[in-house]
């Protein structure tokens, strides 16, 4: 939205980074995050072999968002890992943001596990639990979290900023629609719903 692309910083390197370190301090010390990187482009990509595209569930909503925010949310999530991970890490049964770990660690762990149960003879039992509006219900939690852990409260209230205020600007079947973030995180259901016809 702001119309900014990599290959300007690339090229101009020598000359910009001096105002962005400039900029992301003051950022990180005010908390505060400029209104255009807030600004959050939505495209829908049509989901292919279909009949029709007249629901939200017929497109993939992407998010495009400003690229300093991205280079300032790499370079908080850095210190994250280095400094506030380090010194108190997650739990180990935790296989997001962890190096290593994914969906399919977890899901290779809790195969093992049932697979020795039956090896040996015994009963396993599985709890699964599915979070209604998960993204929804992230923003507190990821904050609180970070308290817990130590972080700087700067880094605590700059990711806090990042979470409020947000918009999505979108185009599809409609000349315009804007719309206000103000829970979860951009890629939820809110999104796509609220700004494709026939969303639920």
């Amino acid at each position: 939205m702001d119309g900014i692309f990599p290959a300007l910083f690339q090229e101009g390197q020598e000359v910009v980074i001096p105002y962005l370190v400039r900029i992301f301090r003051a950022c990180l010390a005010t908390g505060y995050v400029p209104a255009i990187w807030r600004q959050v482009k939505v495209v829908f990509i049509p989901k292919p072999g279909r009949n029709s595209y007249s629901g939200s569930r017929h497109y993939r909503a992407i998010s495009l968002t400003s690229f300093l925010l991205k280079v300032m949310e790499r370079l908080v999530d850095r210190y994250l890992r280095d400094e506030a991970l380090a010194l108190l890490p997650s739990n180990s049964n935790q296989h997001a943001y962890q190096a290593g770990k994914s969906v399919e660690t977890a899901v290779h762990q809790l195969v093992g596990r049932v697979e020795k149960a039956l090896d040996q003879q015994e009963t396993a039992l599985g709890v699964f639990l599915d979070t209604e509006r998960a993204f929804n219900n992230t923003y507190d939690t990821t904050c609180d979290t970070l308290v817990r852990h130590g972080s700087d409260y700067a880094f605590v209230r700059w990711i806090r900023a990042t979470l409020e205020g947000r918009v999505a600007v979108a185009t599809l079947n409609v000349p315009y629609v804007r719309l206000a973030i103000s829970r979860g995180c951009m890629q939820g259901v809110a999104v796509t719903t609220s700004m494709v016809p026939g969303g639920r």
